[in-house]
């Protein structure tokens, strides 16, 4: 509501400060690095975005159903977040490949990381690749981007998964025009990461939530997508997730898979491993961020082990909400920014 009163007053409250001279380099231009670079740039900073694909907004832009982000909305905000000058974005620039961690530290005052998640996750199970089988993320994703109403979905289909997203692919499919659409998740509905208000939104669209079940086997006819097979869950008596041996069977002509993203670390040269005397799979973390548990380590100030480089975002640990990216990013900026004017 805040916000949409001042999209349509058409002012920018916020001014930047004169400029220091000093110029940091922002890899990923998602929440939280959008967040960063604005608050720097507010502080008189000059920055330089870095982002791998045609546009800026991250999940925003690319990972949230239609229904949700009407209007443009996600190029608005990025529109108004570089309306505060100071910021340029560098499109179709991965790093790793086109930039380095290395090359931006070395031309930079300062660097920023806030990659996300990167990778989608696998169910790893037999016939994965039937034609009816979709990563969640990439279908959104294609109807976004490519303004695609009409995109063929099942009369029977199954979402996997308990997140935001899962809500997000299985509402999307319904409105689209599916007939049956079941979202199965398997732990109970109290453990799943997508709110009690995405639940109601799935639930008054009628989407079909079935917990304690995980899929044992994806069946296919003539290389079609059939049947996802499920095994009931409970959780046994050292508290840990267990199937019970009893299973059911839902007809489905299309199945996606919303199970998560994870961080892909080889950007950096790294894999996700915890560090081991000072080495990661041979390369110095003297002159890398250490990678621990899938994520980019940093302190209460955004900060990694390098005294140059912050990170924040889905990249680093804690939740991931957007709300919490852009909180990580203004941190990183104000902690950055005592960096650069001292030294």
């Amino acid at each position: 509501h805040a916000t949409d009163h001042l999209f349509a007053s058409g002012k920018q409250p916020f001014k930047r400060a004169a400029e220091t001279g000093k110029h940091v380099a922002v890899v990923g231009a998602g929440p939280a690095g959008l967040s960063c670079a604005h608050r720097l740039a507010m502080l008189g900073h000059t920055v330089t975005v870095y982002e791998k694909r045609e546009k800026a907004g991250g999940l925003n832009e690319y990972g949230l159903a239609a229904y949700k982000m009407l209007d443009e909305r996600a190029a608005k905000e990025v529109e108004f977040i570089l309306g505060i000058g100071g910021i340029t974005i560098e499109t179709a620039q991965q790093l790793g490949s086109d930039v380095t961690l290395t090359e931006l530290r070395t031309k930079f005052d300062a660097v920023f990381i806030g990659v996300g998640h990167t990778a989608v996750k696998q169910l790893q199970m037999d016939n994965e690749d039937a034609h009816g089988v979709h990563n969640a993320v990439d279908f959104i994703e294609d109807i976004r981007q490519l303004n695609r109403h009409d995109l063929p979905v099942g009369r029977n289909v199954v979402v996997i998964g308990g997140g935001n997203t899962a809500i997000d692919i299985a509402v999307q499919v319904k409105k689209l025009g599916a007939e049956n659409v079941t979202l199965v998740y398997r732990r109970g509905i109290d453990h799943m990461g997508a709110t009690d208000f995405e639940q109601q939104v799935a639930q008054t669209n009628g989407v079909l939530i079935r917990c304690h079940a995980q899929p044992q086997h994806i069946h296919v006819q003539d290389g079609q997508l059939a049947s996802v097979e499920f095994e009931y869950t409970a959780i046994d008596n050292d508290g840990r997730l267990a199937g019970t041996g009893e299973t059911f069977t839902l007809a489905a002509d299309q199945l996606f898979k919303a199970i998560g993203q994870s961080f892909d670390a080889s950007p950096l040269g790294l894999a996700a491993e915890e560090p081991k005397d000072g080495q990661t799979n041979g390369v110095d973390t003297m002159h890398r961020p250490v990678i621990k548990n899938g994520r980019i380590q940093v302190n209460e100030h955004q900060r990694t082990n390098l005294q140059d480089v912050w990170a924040g975002g889905d990249c680093t640990p804690g939740n991931d909400l957007t709300v919490v990216a852009v909180q990580q990013g203004k941190i990183a900026a104000h902690n950055m920014d005592e960096y650069l004017n001292n030294g």
